[in-house]
């Protein structure tokens, strides 16, 4: 059970528990979160949809959580659920850790770039307006990829119909329609014209600072876009993207392929394997925020945890590839599936070879 799955589960048990009388509650949550225990926690993920819910349900919180505990341990592939502290809802699921990562593992892997990607926002068409300016419109054509991959449809407009050059070099849509706001899309402008970054760098400038930060363009920042170094957060995403795929090509030489399996000891696997489980959760909250910001730094959060992990995917002099070996290669493949899939949304390409 990914914590997607474990996300629908909890609230389905929410909306059982009200159809059926034992919970008065007017308005449900759109959506459970779920995420590794804290301090004093247990088990494999941890909600506090029990505090949540309980004063509007006017129940003290731990009453919530039990109610909802004789619900889940009733549930297929939940093992046991503690309630602990004020309210929150431990769950432990079938199967051990090595388990639950390989099936995370193969889910991505099975996903491809569209990992993440869910029909909630299905029916739905969002009305997208963007202030007549460069970022403004580069942020609600990234808002509108990401809506897309939520299930959305939304319409994007513009006072203004953008520049060519804007189309050509930044990859912005021409049938943008031309309507105005009262309230656009307004980050903080671009300080200048960051068509002379190209598509890439130029996203990537207008969309990792929030909003409401100033882009650092012109001068000398564009240098530091360009720049092929560690300092440069662009590079550091796609350099990990494109060592992942030199490491695909150098298994393929030595004989292994990825194989999902036991890693749940390995510090370093466990950093990159918590981010790839709350990529789902990143997108979904980039849509309802309207924020790209949010996934550029789960990008950069991302490639930085895989850092540590890639130099111990290949076996070394002698050393005959391993079970661990094909674990490792198949957990840095998903995490260079996940850093594909989401600079596509930001509109950014993940070039093989860098």
């Amino acid at each position: 059970m990914t914590p997607v799955e474990l996300s629908r589960t909890v609230l389905h048990a929410v909306r059982r528990a009200v159809d059926e009388g034992e919970l008065a509650v007017a308005v449900l949550p759109e959506r459970v979160v779920v995420a590794p225990p804290g301090p004093g926690g247990c088990g494999d993920y941890a909600t506090n949809v029990a505090l949540q819910l309980a004063r509007p349900a006017g129940k003290p919180a731990p009453a919530v959580a039990e109610l909802l505990r004789t619900r889940l341990l009733r549930t297929d592939g939940i093992h046991d659920v503690v309630v602990t502290g004020p309210g929150f809802l431990n769950i432990s699921l079938v199967g051990g850790a090595d388990a639950r990562l390989a099936r995370l593992v193969r889910d991505i892997l099975r996903a491809g770039p569209r990992y993440g990607h869910t029909d909630d926002l299905a029916g739905q068409a969002p009305e997208l307006h963007a202030a007549p300016e460069v970022r403004a419109l580069v942020l609600m054509d990234s808002v509108a990829r990401v809506l897309r991959s939520q299930g959305a449809s939304p319409h994007m407009h513009c006072a203004r119909p953008p520049q060519d050059a804007w189309v050509r070099i930044l990859g912005l849509p021409s049938d943008i329609t031309v309507a105005s706001s009262d309230t656009p899309l307004r980050p903080v402008p671009a300080p200048a014209d960051p068509t002379p970054l190209g598509r890439d760098a130029a996203r990537w400038a207008l969309l990792h600072p929030a909003p409401h930060d100033h882009p650092r363009i012109g001068g000398a920042e564009n240098d530091a876009h360009l720049a092929q170094r560690e300092t440069n957060p662009l590079f550091r995403v796609r350099y990990a993207h494109a060592r992942v795929r030199a490491l695909r090509r150098n298994a393929a030489d030595l004989g292994f392929t990825p194989e999902p399996g036991p890693l749940a000891s390995d510090g370093d696997a466990q950093a990159v394997i918590q981010l790839l489980a709350d990529h789902p959760r990143v997108l979904a909250a980039t849509a309802a925020h309207r924020a790209p910001d949010r996934l550029a730094r789960h990008l950069v959060a991302v490639a930085d945890a895989l850092a540590p992990l890639l130099p111990d995917v290949l076996p070394l002099g002698d050393e005959k590839p391993s079970a661990a070996h094909r674990a490792r290669l198949a957990l840095a493949e998903a995490a260079g599936t996940v850093l594909a899939g989401g600079l596509s949304l930001l509109g950014i390409d993940a070039p093989d070879h860098l």
